[in-house]
């Protein structure tokens, strides 16, 4: 062995995540944000190992949890390319990529903008009633859900109603995607409140947020 220093470089883990699209095959991405390398960038789900006892599929498994709410099983993870190589400023490192196979997102006809406003209870006919279909689109069926969310925090009571109407509990994906969905809707409920003076609605985003992070969720 000769006396020359051993390398030392950092590890990431990066996810190859493929579905069948109506369009033909769809990749996984997520965008760089934050004090972060490559901010703005689009790049795949990747992250770094957790201390020396976290494996690369596990902490594959947790990253995708973490930054895009995607459920990967470790069994259905597979090796697909290690990548040696130095970043802009000179630093060497390995990306060890894998790949797995996502399952065709189950869509339903949604409202896309159910609020509290938006019912209505009909104290004769004992029965409550939806009203102003404005965005109806083909969605994940929990998508009807992130307005309503809000509403429900706090509430246990009002959250069982909600799941027995529903006729079960949420599935873990159901829940990842309720995340996602909620942060998107916030973050554009922000953006649309303070560029057309809409204070309620920044108000709406912003404590979205703040719930999502005291659950201690992506």
């Amino acid at each position: 062995m000769s006396g020359t220093q051993r390398h030392t470089e950092p590890l990431d883990v990066h996810l190859i995540a493929v579905r069948d699209g109506a369009a033909g095959p769809e990749v996984l991405l997520s965008r760089r944000a934050g004090n972060v390398y490559a901010p703005g960038c689009w790049h795949l789900v990747s992250g770094h190992l957790d201390g020396p006892r976290e494996n690369m599929v596990t902490a594959l498994a947790r990253e995708a949890r973490e930054e895009s709410g995607v459920v990967v099983d470790p069994a259905d993870v597979r090796a697909a390319v290690t990548v040696h190589h130095r970043s802009p400023t000179g630093g060497a490192r390995i990306g060890v990529c894998f790949a797995t196979d996502l399952a065709p997102l189950e869509t339903v006809p949604t409202h896309g903008d159910s609020q509290p406003r938006y019912l209505r209870w009909d104290e004769a006919a004992d029965a409550l009633y939806v009203i102003d279909f404005e965005r109806p689109e083909e969605g994940p069926p929990v998508r009807d859900f992130v307005r309503l969310s809000d509403a429900w925090h706090g509430r246990p009571d009002l959250f069982q109603a909600v799941m027995d109407g529903y006729g079960r509990r949420f599935t873990p994906e159901e829940e990842a995607q309720l995340t996602v969905l909620s942060v998107l809707d916030a973050g554009s409920g922000i953006s649309h409140g303070t560029a057309h003076g809409d204070p309620e609605l920044v108000k709406h985003g912003l404590r979205t947020l703040s719930r999502l992070r005291t659950a201690q969720r992506p």
